[in-house]
């Protein structure tokens, strides 16, 4: 098409469009015109004195293409000139960038490499490319990954880089060449930016100093066939044991409706394995694996789908993700108002959960308590706990059959703050004295549970007893904690199966903001809220309106080995436990960071009541993966109540392990507040694997908002004279005659040879 276009009009597209068309005939033109307007009333008088047998029709295209021919030639006439500011030989520079990441290694265009565009076009002495810019400015070459550097020519490029950072790389490259006569930047890339920043400022910057941007895109804009995991959530903290339903995004083109395995490896070994049947071409599915949490430690899982045949990229099947599993006993408090079997079988069936301790404070009669697996003899030995840190020692508190009014308003007050100060996870059970038949509407813990508490719910006549078959909701046949099958389709067909149960607490709706996991509908036809939950503050409130989960257990029809209930109530006792923070509580900025990239840790403290901490002495250890311990203090932010923070630079590649212990001096001795640890990944990243496409629209709005040109290797040809003419640097005016263009002869003889071959057919001539 360019070649087209210059052939017909002498000059390339792009040097009319950085050009202006100007008229270069003198006054005596003016004497021309006059002539011209006389042979173009002559030319009318002629045609209209004709007489013949020809239409007015015909008369008219005869004087059009005759005026069109005097257009053509009062176009020449007035000798128009293209006025170009041309950039004066080697009196300018020009930054060549060249992407130096791994995606440039991708052969995806006729099996070559995309680097193999920088060897032939600008590295070697036959380099065409280079050949040409060299002769029109003095050449400054830059290399850009994670980093931009100088480097003495293309050659030099490594592609070695794990991540891409236009903005930092434009913004080096300017700020390298600032004070020179800059003609412009080219930039030789795939556009994959990897950055977590904005590219508005670079780009801003640019445009306020009008150095254009030429960006050179190489790849493919789109593969033809390629299977990518996009994306997996994985929590960063689970407990030993723990089962996890993770989501795994998978996009694809290529293989659309194939079925094809998706493995979970656990150090090489294959933990789980889901079948999955691609979605169309360019289009995303999420699937969801199930596995077992069931070794300590910093664990590396792989998600990986197995390369398929004559796929373009195939570093893109797999994603790891660093999971920390702990094996730790969650202390929970369950207290239960009355004797009933629904306490005594879970304590029964969650004993056996080594990572779990349930201690059961049981009410026999007024202030008499019945304790089972308390850690020490005066633990709980006068009741609930009435002061914050003996209730704060607690990851989570369990509510059964017991009403409002046998707590003060203090306790009351402090178990809602248990949820939203402390972050703890508060579950309420179904049962005569719980929930409104309990009196706690209208309660600081009514305000903290996800269901709306009425006796009916506003439904006159709702029944106060109903037998209910429960089933999980849209959410709930997704969520861990109604998994009570090795898969949803069968978990789903278990919870059909299972035995009714009863409610003596008709709940029929859940407040703004909380999801529903489980649901019935009773004898009169409506429904009920089985399971629900919401996040409050920092903790999470869990409703479980049934007084009789424990006939999951007994009913005549479940048979003897069935653990269906133990596995619900570890379940869930584990989900109420999840993300409950700690006295210390140890982030990093990233859980994967690249070599020489610093990691940053924040440390939040608090004291046994769950108040913020300003006055702690902090100190990180940071143990590399050979062993090296290195002590970092903390320092208070200021900015933030018991926020503290400090970083490293990892000077290995592997797993650091992160541990923070905060204490207080108090009267002179020094006082553990607490202590928590967090690992960290040092590897080379894979992210320029993914989404791996030449991505030309950001590379188009690179050349638009900065005045430059977008090229690909097919029309690379015309990027010098692109550069020559955009007018920045030291320039010159050059002047290019129009009038002999091809264009302009071809019209001359086309108009001449049509008036002529119309005459004889109407038989004028």
């Amino acid at each position: 098409m360019d070649a087209a276009f210059r052939f017909f009009f002498k000059y390339p597209l792009l040097v009319f469009q950085q050009g202006d068309v100007v008229l270069g005939a003198s006054r005596p033109t003016l004497v021309i015109v006059l002539a011209v307007a006389a042979v173009a009333a002559a030319t009318l008088m002629t045609y209209r004195s004709i007489v013949s047998d020809g239409s007015p029709r015909d008369k008219g295209l005869l004087i059009g293409l005759r005026l069109a021919l005097v257009a053509v030639l009062f176009f020449c006439l007035v000798r128009p000139v293209l006025v170009l500011k041309a950039a004066v030989p080697q009196q300018n520079f020009l930054g060549v960038l060249v992407d130096d990441s791994r995606s440039m290694l991708i052969s995806d265009r006729d099996g070559q490499p995309r680097s193999q565009f920088v060897q032939r076009q600008l590295a070697g002495p036959q380099a065409a490319l280079l050949n040409d810019l060299s002769k029109r400015f003095v050449l400054r070459f830059f290399r850009f990954s994670s980093s931009a550097g100088r480097m003495t020519s293309a050659a030099d490029a490594r592609y070695d880089g794990t991540s891409t950072k236009l903005g930092d790389a434009l913004e080096r490259a300017r700020d390298e060449l600032s004070g020179l006569p800059l003609a412009g930047l080219v930039m030789v890339t795939d556009g994959a930016d990897t950055s977590d920043t904005s590219l508005d400022d670079a780009l801003a910057s640019l445009k306020a100093r009008s150095i254009p941007v030429f960006p050179v895109g190489v790849g493919q804009e789109h593969f033809s066939r390629d299977v990518q995991i996009s994306r997996v959530e994985t929590p960063r903290v689970v407990l030993k044991g723990s089962s996890l339903v993770i989501d795994v995004v998978v996009s694809q083109t290529g293989y659309a409706g194939k079925t094809v395995p998706l493995n979970v490896e656990d150090g090489g070994r294959i933990v789980a394995t889901e079948q999955v049947t691609l979605p169309p071409d360019g289009e995303s599915l999420t699937a969801r694996v199930r596995f077992t949490a069931n070794e300590a430690g910093a664990r590396m899982f792989r998600f990986r789908v197995p390369t398929q045949e004559g796929e373009e990229v195939t570093q893109n099947n797999t994603r790891d993700a660093l999971l920390e599993v702990r094996d730790r006993v969650e202390k929970i408090l369950y207290y239960e108002g009355e004797p009933r079997p629904e306490g005594k079988f879970i304590i029964d069936n969650v004993d056996d959960d080594k990572n779990l301790n349930l201690v059961w404070l049981l009410r026999t009669a007024e202030n008499k308590y019945y304790r089972r697996n308390v850690s020490t003899p005066d633990e709980v030995v006068g009741g609930f706990p009435k002061t914050r840190e003996e209730l704060f020692a607690y990851r989570a508190l369990v509510l059964g059959s017991v009403e409002a009014a046998s707590f003060t308003p203090d306790q009351l007050r402090m178990i809602a703050d248990f949820v939203n100060k402390r972050g703890g996870g508060l579950l309420m059970l179904g049962g005569r004295r719980s929930f409104a038949e309990g009196g706690w509407a209208g309660t600081p813990v009514g305000e903290v549970l996800p269901v709306v508490l009425d006796n009916d719910n506003g439904r006159k006549g709702a029944a106060y007893f109903s037998m209910l078959g429960v089933r999980p909701t849209r959410s709930g046949e997704t969520s861990p904690v109604t998994q009570i099958a090795e898969s949803e389709a069968r978990s789903l067909e278990r919870w059909n199966e299972m035995p009714e149960v009863s409610s003596v607490n008709p709940i029929h709706a859940v407040k703004p903001g909380a999801t529903s996991l489980l649901q019935a509908t009773d004898r009169q036809k409506q429904d009920q809220i089985v399971l629900a939950y919401q996040r409050y503050g920092r903790g999470k409130a869990v409703a479980l309106p049934i007084q009789d989960s424990w006939l999951w257990r007994m009913d005549a029809k479940i048979p003897v080995e069935d653990t269906t209930f133990a596995v619900f109530w570890r379940r869930l006792l584990r989900w109420v436990v999840d993300g409950v923070p700690d006295a210390v509580n140890v982030t990093t900025n990233q859980d994967r960071v690249e070599p020489g990239e610093a990691v940053k840790i924040t440390a939040d403290v608090f004291d046994p009541a769950y108040v913020e901490v300003n006055d702690s002495q902090v100190i990180a250890t940071v143990t590399s993966p050979s062993g090296k311990k290195t002590e970092l203090p903390m320092e208070w932010t200021i900015s933030r109540d018991g926020e503290y923070k400090a970083s490293f630079v990892p000077d290995e590649q592997g797993v650091y392990d992160v541990k923070v212990d905060a204490a207080r001096t108090t009267g002179g001795q020094s006082k553990t507040v607490g202590s928590n640890n967090v690992h960290v990944r040092v590897s080379a990243g894979d992210a320029e694997y993914f989404d791996a496409a030449m991505r030309g629209s950001l590379l188009r709005r690179i050349a638009d908002d900065t005045g430059g040109r977008f090229f690909t290797p097919a029309n690379v040809a015309a990027l010098p004279e692109a550069v020559t003419y955009t007018g920045r640097g030291v320039t010159v005016v050059e002047e290019r005659d129009l009038w002999d263009m091809p264009i302009v002869l071809f019209a001359l003889l086309g108009l001449l040879a049509a008036e002529w071959g119309f005459r004889r057919v109407r038989g004028l001539a």
